[in-house]
């Protein structure tokens, strides 16, 4: 698979035709070969959140952010990210902590690159502290990371709800090798010495020594076997001998038709959503409440309005996020279908706004009515596809413009937050390391630039 650009929306990356979140991970960072000390499966479940995270923090961006920009998450939503329950957190803070002294090389599995980078520490700086009662992890790669990450040429699909049901090191490691090739048409891996698929498989330093066949019987069997049941690859192992011992290996790798493994109950939650409520206010504890009753994606889908909607400067300040959030969803789940499957209210155009939690009873939040709609919003019911292109549009106006005026709506955007009560430390914190176009912020500058350029009804047919 080749990009031929990146990513040019701030949604977190999702697997076209699932549900679920995938990071597009280098084909230079396929192969991870651990040179100083082991790497624990917790550790490599919540690296790979950690890359998922920081690729759509950067995609999201107009330009590469300065060497000392650190991505940050809260930890619980990264754990839970990667399936976990939360039991491992101690863990995690300990894990965290070493990634930034654990070195490892970087290999391709294309046939001749070999290794790409060489003695890289996992991670630049790592940092845990508390926040609101509730662990936060902030975080930074090497600089050749970065890009990778930002600008990959060529990429393998991971999905990060099939890891989390891979329960050994060497099937995760299997698995990310050969997705690769899941729709090479050629339906076979690199053929490779035994010696690099136990140094590709193993967890410990310098790899598993051990000769082939006990490797075979004790890591690879059950990691293909599980490989085979869990996820929409079926795999082969292919043994090519010289005589009678075994001397390369590769795997044969077909797609078959994705069953439903993962309920709603058991996919992992998006780190990236967690981070956007956290940033108008909104607590992951309510926000998880929310998630197990209306499902993440339309929760997503919501939290799209709000943002927009506490953005939007011809309209009152939002009092409340998450009552608001709520009653977004209570009202859509309420509402009768539409006669146009392709048509829907405008994001500018919310039901009525609560102003405190209790203020806002099921019963009522359900029966907003449509004339309170239409008092409080300006902007008419529109094609959502036509108002999303003009946002998109925008959004593409405002990352070609040069540094210096780009910086001057930015600087807008933060006075209109702090006037609606909205400058909060996080958002704060993401300008000063220039991730301006993420969320909130990113909603504002669009709203601020484009009514100041094309004028009000900019967003309007």
């Amino acid at each position: 698979m080749t990009a031929s650009s990146p990513l040019s929306s701030s949604a977190p990356t999702r697997v076209a035709g699932t549900d679920g979140l995938e990071l597009r991970k280098p084909h230079e960072m396929i192969v991870m070969v651990p040179r100083s000390a082991r790497v624990t499966l917790t550790a490599r479940r919540i690296y790979t959140v950690l890359l998922q995270v920081s690729q759509a923090r950067l995609t999201a961006m107009a330009s590469m952010p300065l060497a000392d920009f650190m991505f940050e998450a809260p930890l619980a939503a990264v754990l839970r990210t990667t399936g976990s329950d939360g039991a491992d957190r101690t863990a995690a803070k300990r894990y965290l902590g070493e990634m930034r002294s654990l070195e490892v090389d970087w290999e391709s599995t294309a046939p001749g690159d070999g290794v790409k980078w060489r003695g890289f520490s996992m991670l630049s700086e790592v940092a845990l502290e508390v926040r609101r009662g509730e662990t936060w992890v902030s975080w930074s790669f090497p600089p050749s990371i970065m890009t990778a990450l930002r600008e990959p040429s060529r990429w393998a699909r991971i999905e990060l709800d099939v890891l989390a049901r891979l329960s050994t090191y060497a099937a995760i490691a299997l698995y990310e090798i050969c997705v690769r090739y899941r729709d090479n048409p050629g339906g076979v891996t690199s053929r490779k010495p035994v010696g690099w698929w136990t140094d590709a498989l193993s967890n410990l330093p310098g790899g598993d020594r051990r000769e082939w066949r006990k490797f075979k019987n004790e890591r690879v069997k059950e990691a293909v076997a599980e490989i085979n049941q869990e996820t929409d690859l079926e795999i082969e192992l292919i043994e090519h001998r010289q005589g009678r011992v075994v001397d390369e290996v590769q795997f044969a790798v077909r797609r078959r038709a994705r069953s439903p493994f993962a309920t709603s109950a058991d996919k992992p939650v998006d780190a990236n959503l967690v981070l956007r409520a956290e940033t108008l206010g909104i607590r992951e504890i309510k926000l998880d409440g929310l998630i197990k009753e209306f499902g993440d994606d339309r929760v997503r889908e919501q939290l799209d309005a709000l943002e927009r909607r506490a953005a939007n400067n011809s309209l009152r300040a939002v009092d409340n996020a998450y009552s608001y959030l709520r009653s977004l969803l209570r009202n859509e789940r309420e509402a009768p279908a539409p006669a146009d499957a392709d048509e829907e209210q405008d994001l500018e155009s919310p039901p009525a706004q609560p102003t405190a939690d209790a203020a806002v009873p099921p019963d009522a939040a359900a029966n907003t009515t449509a004339a309170t709609v239409a008092a409080e919003s300006t902007t008419p019911i529109t094609p959502a596809d036509s108002a999303g292109e003009r946002i998109r549009m925008m959004r593409r106006e405002i990352e070609a413009l040069p540094q210096a005026q780009r910086q001057v709506w930015v600087d807008r955007a933060l006075q209109a937050l702090a006037t609606k009560g909205l400058l909060t430390a996080i958002v704060s914190r993401r300008a000063a390391q220039g991730d301006v176009m993420h969320g909130l912020l990113g909603s504002m500058v669009v709203q601020t630039y484009a009514a100041a350029t094309y004028g009000a009804d900019w967003n309007t047919v």
